[in-house]
């Protein structure tokens, strides 16, 4: 435990050990693993902090949000970093950092279900909502007033689970921070914002309440104040939450448009690369337009490049030393796609082994091992796709996810990478099909529209 003996500055204490000890929440908008390593806003920021301060970053994830006040409490960590909104209610035990994020207090409900307009009109409804967070303290202040209001709090669910239970239909409401719904709502298009409960707040770090932490705290809200007039800040709020609220890359217009305006100028080239590693021209041009819409010179914010997206890691693994080099990416990528199949279990058979390879591509082995380990505990067959794209989006939830090896991972993601692959392949072969085939004779009636049905009829 840091806090306890001896010296009174716990920022030179986090300097001496050279580790910085920090609680999260595994989760989309906190702290997860994809096929790139750790990542996740919070991960992002404390991450930047570590390395500002020059000491390694020790990070660990606590299922609740009750559990994480209770663990910083007991000085298992420096400070959380874990999407927690400033809760003044918390304020004799804990002391809290600027604010990096603006967040609301959301009432989400179904499209299909009841659309309140004020939380008197979720009287009698079915709510539910995350232990200790600000939207149960919320409901427990409205409660004294309108006794016909109920909900369930649950410390073992994650946002993910809310969201899930709304989707289905199980609830009629949950509350939940504005962001944690903007990172996810591409998933969940059947779920709508009703209104929003109380004042907006910030996303801060929180700090057990200590004198030895006021340095440390200072430290981090030059730092927090740094990232906001650099621009840093407002880049990753981008990443990770505009982008995902706002756009949609697998835009099926957008991908018949490309393949009039992009990719003529590549299909020879991609053609070439397919021939070469053995692979349908057509699955590797869908695979290419799924990673950067064909674009060579495409950069993540995390630095993944080029057309095939790839890592430096995976560019060095495969020879790529210019990774915005159209050919080069597409040979690497597609060098990488067939050192992947080579490595997904025999087991699997032929008709599947290429949609475990491409959710391996996508989110990495270890995350696809243990989906298939889930897949065998719930009674599936772990070598069939149709059953692991079921549990992969389990991998969100975490009375999943705390008992697999790799832990926490965007799961729905996988399973949309190879659907829309799968598709673009199916409107490339259709394109490829309607060229060559005789079409039949066209009737007036059948084509021409309605108006031009009308003249030919009076004449």
């Amino acid at each position: 435990m840091l806090s306890g003996c001896g010296s009174s500055d716990h920022l030179q204490e986090i300097k001496d050990a050279g580790v910085l000890r920090v609680l999260t929440r595994n989760s989309p908008t906190t702290y997860y693993e994809d096929r790139n390593g750790p990542t996740g806003f919070e991960y992002d920021l404390a991450k930047r902090f570590a390395d500002y301060l020059g000491v390694k970053l020790h990070i660990e994830a606590q299922p609740s949000i009750d559990g994480i006040y209770e663990n910083l409490g007991r000085g298992r960590a420096d400070f959380a970093a874990a999407g927690l909104a400033i809760a003044p209610s918390r304020e004799d035990a804990f002391q809290f950092t600027l604010g990096y994020l603006d967040v609301d207090l959301v009432v989400l409900t179904h499209s299909d279900g009841i659309l309140p307009a004020s939380i008197a009109d979720l009287r009698n409804a079915r709510i539910h909502v995350l232990a200790g967070s600000n939207a149960a303290k919320l409901l427990r202040d409205q409660q004294s007033t309108m006794p016909e209001l109920h909900w369930e709090e649950s410390s073992d669910l994650e946002t993910i689970d809310l969201l899930d239970l709304l989707d289905n239909k199980e609830v009629d409401a949950v509350i939940i921070n504005s962001n944690e719904f903007n990172a996810n709502r591409a998933f969940y298009r059947d779920l709508r914002v009703a209104f929003k409960v109380g004042d907006k707040t910030q996303l801060a770090w929180a700090f057990a309440k200590d004198p030895r932490n006021e340095r440390l705290i200072e430290t981090v809200n030059d730092f927090i104040a740094h990232l906001k007039k650099s621009g840093e800040l407002a880049q990753m709020i981008d990443h990770y939450y505009t982008q995902s609220a706002d756009n949609d890359r697998y835009d099926a217009e957008n991908f018949t448009d490309s393949l009039q305006s992009t990719l003529p100028k590549y299909r020879e080239m991609i053609e070439q690369v397919a021939e070469d590693y053995d692979l349908d021209w057509r699955l590797l041009a869908a695979i290419s337009y799924a990673e950067s819409e064909w674009k060579p010179t495409a950069t993540s914010p995390t630095g993944v490049r080029g057309m095939m997206m790839l890592t430096n890691a995976t560019a060095k693994e495969v020879g790529v030393s210019n990774r915005i080099d159209p050919l080069q990416s597409l040979r690497g990528g597609a060098r990488y796609l067939k050192g992947i199949l080579q490595d997904v279990p025999t087991s699997i058979q032929e008709a599947d082994r290429m949609w475990f390879a491409l959710a391996i591509y996508n989110i990495g082995f270890g995350h696809v091992e243990d989906a298939r380990v889930l897949a065998e505990r719930l009674g599936k067959d772990p070598n069939r796709w149709t059953d692991v794209k079921e549990t992969l989006p389990l991998l969100q939830k975490s009375q999943y996810y705390e008992r697999t090896k790799n832990g926490y991972a965007r799961g729905r993601e996988p399973v949309r990478y190879v659907q829309n692959i799968r598709y673009y392949y199916n409107l490339l072969t259709w394109t490829e099909v309607a060229k060559q085939r005789t079409p039949p004779p066209k009737a007036t009636d059948q084509y021409l529209p309605e108006i031009f049905d009308a003249t030919l009829n009076a004449l």
